[in-house]
């Protein structure tokens, strides 16, 4: 038997990709082969897989495992071939968060839910990222179903930026000011604007040096330069530093330096820089939206309001409070436990594998 994966963009340093490159080491290592067929791929991972146009449309004992995120001509071609498949569904959020920002991106996420359902009556086990996940697969069709850990790289970067972290640090012992993080993409619907707000309303009530570093990739010109002219309004163009996409020696220096990590975003599906903050004992203060809930569990704090002041507070009660934060850290290992790599790789097979056996004899007899 083999399992071979399909994705509609295969790219480093994405959470996806990174899951998939882990999965194929998972199932290589149960003796299941595995190819990773993508529409495009970034340069450096380009030779990890191959192009969708060489993949074979049968052949016997395969399953192929779709990575469902976005809306991709792919699915055409699934839908129409009769091997078995399997979706692993990372969320696609609704496109209404994208409308004012990038139209075009919505158009695709609209194109992926469609798509998704579409998808349900030809599946034959569908996994999610998180039970939140589950609930929306549920609800378009798919059966059965099950929870599979996302397969996360959570190995500290045995590198770091030393004189990044050195001027951080120092600038946090002259000011005795808070330092307030964000890692992920700089999108609408994960409201960066909204922790830009609150880092206003934190500096006018609680301390007027507290700083805000965004760090990710701009995800199109129009609201960068939105964020830019918020912060400008506001005065905190010095206060709020808006890296990119840094290099692993950097970011550590980030996750080293700060006291909080914090979220806004109106959806996610899951949100691994949640459990990368856990990873560096890092308190959350995060909006209790969509899946979020469920990933922080007791390893942060979740709120309910995210307007300015009240969001600046809830980010206060846990820089002061020590007690508060030894409890996020313990309730963080725990929750750690679950996202160790092998562990993690251990349990998505075996939940995948039950799954085939379960629907096997009927595929094989259909076929």
């Amino acid at each position: 038997m083999r399992i071979d994966q399909v994705l509609p963009a295969f790219v480093a340093r994405d959470a996806i990709g990174n899951h998939t490159r882990n999965l194929k080491d998972a199932l290589n290592a149960r003796g299941i082969d595995s190819t990773i067929y993508y529409n495009s791929a970034a340069p450096d991972v380009i030779s990890l897989g191959e192009n969708i146009t060489e993949m074979p449309d049968e052949s016997h004992d395969r399953f192929l495992l779709y990575h469902c995120s976005i809306g991709t001509p792919i699915v055409d071609r699934l839908l129409l071939m009769k091997t078995p498949l399997i979706v692993d569904y990372h969320n696609i959020t609704p496109a209404k968060y994208f409308e004012k920002w990038l139209p075009a991106t919505g158009g695709e996420a609209a194109l992926g839910r469609r798509q998704l359902g579409e998808l349900a009556s030809k599946t034959v086990l569908g996994l999610a990222d998180s039970p939140y996940n589950e609930r929306e697969l549920i609800d378009v069709g798919y059966s059965p179903t099950a929870v599979a850990p996302l397969l996360i790289n959570l190995e500290k970067n045995p590198e770091v930026n030393h004189d990044l972290l050195h001027s951080l640090l120092e600038r946090k012992e002259k000011t005795g000011a808070p330092q307030f993080l964000f890692v992920g993409t700089l999108s609408s619907h994960k409201a960066p604007h909204e922790i830009i707000a609150m880092l206003a309303a934190y500096r006018e009530i609680y301390h007027p040096e507290a700083t805000l570093t965004l760090v990710g990739r701009p995800f199109g010109g129009r609201y960068l330069g939105a964020l830019h002219g918020y912060m400008k309004a506001l005065g905190l163009f010095e206060a709020v530093n808006l890296t990119g996409s840094l290099p692993g020696p950097d970011l550590e220096a980030y996750w080293q330096s700060a006291d909080v990590f914090t979220v806004a975003s109106n959806h996610e599906g899951f949100c691994v820089p949640i459990i990368e903050a856990m990873n560096h004992s890092l308190p959350i203060v995060a909006y209790g939206a969509a899946a979020i809930p469920e990933t922080v569990a007791d390893a942060g704090l979740i709120i309910s309001d995210k307007s300015p002041v009240s969001f600046a507070a809830a980010v206060h009660r846990v820089v002061e409070d020590q007690a508060l934060r030894d409890h996020f850290n313990r309730a963080a290992n725990v929750q750690l436990e679950a996202y160790d790599l092998e562990r993690a790789s251990k349990v998505f097979v075996d939940v995948l594998l039950d799954g085939i056996n379960m629907t096997a004899p009927d595929i094989l007899l259909a076929r």
